[in-house]
C-alpha cells in the first residue's frame, strides 16, 4: 500500500512529501466511509520509510523499519477523506543511533496543521544486536 504521491523535498534529515490518496473512496485506510485523521500517522510512516530508502541510496539496500511508537500526536481534525487540496507530510529526523531513530512529522493541508506528533522507528528489529554490557 502506497499513500505517498510524490516527494517534494529531502534532506539528510528531513523528507517533504505530497499525497492524493486520502480523497480517493477506495483508500485500504477507510473505515465506515471515512479516513480518521489518526490514519495520518501512517502517511508520516510512510514519508519515513521513504526517507531511509532515499538515505540508503543505490549502492546500499534500505533497512527494514518498524514503528516502535509515536507520542505527543495531537489530532487537530476529526477525518481526512473530506480535504480537497493534497496532504502535506513532513518527518524531520530529530536523532537516530544504531537501529533506533526519532522523527517528528506533521500533516498539513493548504497550510492548516492536520496533526503532528513524534515516531520512534526501530530497524532491523530482527538482527541480534551485540551485547555492551
Amino acid at each position: 500500500m502506497c499513500l505517498l504521491e510524490t516527494v517534494v523535498a529531502c534532506s539528510e534529515i528531513a523528507i517533504d512529501c505530497l499525497a492524493i490518496s486520502h480523497r480517493n473512496p477506495a483508500n485500504p485506510l477507510r473505515a465506515e466511509g471515512r479516513l480518521g485523521a489518526a490514519n495520518g500517522i501512517e502517511y508520516a510512516a510512510q514519508a519515513m520509510a521513504v526517507h531511509g530508502a532515499l538515505l540508503a541510496g543505490q549502492t546500499e539496500a534500505p533497512r527494514q523499519g518498524y514503528l516502535a511508537s509515536v507520542r505527543s500526536v495531537r489530532l487537530l481534525v476529526e477525518r481526512l477523506d473530506d480535504l480537497p487540496q493534497p496532504l502535506a507530510i513532513h518527518a524531520e529526523r530529530l536523532s537516530g543511533e544504531g537501529n533506533h531513530i526519532l522523527y517528528q512529522f506533521a500533516l498539513s493541508h493548504a497550510g492548516q496543521l492536520l496533526l503532528d506528533g513524534r515516531a520512534a522507528v526501530v530497524l532491523d528489529a530482527d538482527t541480534p544486536q551485540e551485547f555492551r554490557p
